[in-house]
Formats: C-alpha cells, structure tokens, sequence
C-alpha cells in the first residue's frame, strides 16, 4: 500500500524524534548504577471516598475531561524514596481554619476533616522543606478528595531558599489567565480523585517545594490533604 506523499520520510522522522525524546530523558534522570532498573514508585493510595452524585460542572478548554481509567505506574530509578515525609510544613495563612500543618506530610490521605489543612479564601500555599538539597522524581499532590472538584491556579515550584528568591522553577501550573501572578500556565485542571495529582519533576534539584491552590468549583477556601515529595538524596 502506497502512503500518502504527505507521510513521505515519516518514518525515519518519527524514529529520529523517539530517539532524540529517549535521549534527553535519559540525561534528566540520575545515571543508575550498572544494570539497575527503572521501578514502579510504590504510592500507597487512599480509600475512594467520593459518593453521591457528581455536581454538573461545565467543562471548558481550561479543564482534563475526567477518566475513569487509572494511572499507569511511575517508574523510577533505583535509590529514589519518599522524602517529605514528617518534613516541616510553613504556609500562606498562619490560622488555618482547620487542621494543621503537620497534616500535610503526615502519610495520611485518607479523605476527612480530621485529615485536611483548610486554609482561608484567596491565594494561598503550603511549603515544604526537605532540609537538605535534593534531586526530586516525582511530586504526588491531595486536595479534598471527598467531593466532586477541579482546585484553580494549581500551581507547584520548587527552590533553593526558603524565600523562594534563588532558582525559583515550576513544576506545574493550571493557572490559565495568570490570576496569581506567577504566568500563565499550560497545564489543565484536573478533578480531585483519591490517586491525587502525580507531577513529574525530571530531576531538578531543590529543597524548598511550595504548593499554591485558589478556590475550586466546589468550595472557595483551600483544602490541602497530602503532599509526597520522591527523589534521590546526594
């Protein structure tokens, strides 16, 4: 069968392009020691809490169609493990109207009151210290994930001081129309499920991780469950 003109060299193309893609992962991931595998983060999730009937929420072009399918394991490389864990938690609103910030690194994202931080309406963000520079792998973020919800201006950045003024980077950001002044991103919201949000962060060195949240369609206070924070020590 004769491909269409169009197609013409596609292949050899597309092969260039795949090896290139491979190429350049490699190079952000830490060398692994000889013969060492990529494997399968082992993220314990919480129980699905949502019941009822999900709210009508008009999607637009801002929003990720929701799936019933569920994510495929991260792989990553060997020597990388959770990090954040009992790490010390700062944030935005310093009276949360409910819960604390121990809550946020606790290991516990079960759905619940007695397992958010609720922090107050506006802007706000939790942070992180990992006490230690670090090469992080992958972020997993939980809001609220007992009701039906997409969380606006998602935004997570990493840096070198706790300020966040020296090698400041996103990581992640949905906010569409730059209402949090941190630029407009490129990224979609999501609804909040009991896997939470898996962010790849291609090894970019940091210990400072700060996540931002703004309302959702639900609610417009800023309900933070979980934070888990994987990577390689050095």
């Amino acid at each position: 069968m004769t491909m269409n003109t169009r197609f013409t060299g596609g292949r050899s193309a597309i092969g260039r392009w795949a090896a290139a893609t491979a190429f350049a992962l490699m190079l952000t991931l830490p060398t692994p020691a000889a013969g060492a595998e990529l494997k399968p983060l082992p993220i314990e999730l919480p129980s699905p809490a949502f019941q009822g009937t999900p709210t009508e929420i008009p999607l637009t072009e801002h929003m990720e169609p929701p799936t019933e399918t569920l994510r495929e394991p991260f792989l990553a490389p060997a020597g990388t493990r959770l990090l954040s864990l009992h790490k010390p938690v700062t944030a935005s609103d310093r009276n949360p109207i409910n819960g604390n910030l121990e809550l946020v690194t606790d290991g516990i994202k079960e759905a619940g009151d007695s397992n958010v931080l609720e922090l107050r309406r506006r802007l706000q963000w939790v942070q992180v210290d990992l006490e230690q520079p670090t090469r992080l792998v992958a972020l997993i973020l939980w809001h609220a994930h007992d009701v039906h919800q997409f969380v606006h201006d998602v935004i997570v950045q990493v840096a070198d001081d706790v300020d966040f003024t020296q090698n400041v980077r996103i990581l992640f950001n949905n906010d569409y129309d730059n209402s949090a002044g941190l630029g407009v991103g490129k990224d979609k919201e999501y609804l909040e499920t009991h896997e939470g949000r898996l962010i790849e962060a291609k090894a970019e060195r940091a210990r400072y991780v700060r996540w931002h949240s703004n309302g959702s369609t639900y609610t417009a206070l800023n309900r933070f469950t979980e934070i888990e924070v994987w990577g390689i020590t050095e």
